[in-house]
């Protein structure tokens, strides 16, 4: 937890725009804040805002660290 990276790119997928809406979108720095017990959902900061994520959502969001 609290690990940070940057956006690379939104991979193809149905709620591509939707999250590029809600703020991730690229060059966007991102912090991880809490991962459940078997990893979903997960919670990240996105400009002082937390969106909670399953894995099958945070899969399409490529980032760097």
């Amino acid at each position: 937890m609290g690990e940070s990276a940057v956006v690379v790119e939104l991979l193809p997928h149905v709620l591509t725009v939707k999250l590029s809406e809600m703020g991730l979108f690229k060059g966007k720095r991102i912090t991880v804040l809490f991962k459940a017990p078997l990893g979903d959902p997960i919670a990240i900061d996105i400009g002082g805002y937390i969106l909670s994520l399953r894995k099958d959502e945070a899969c399409i969001v490529a980032v760097e660290k």
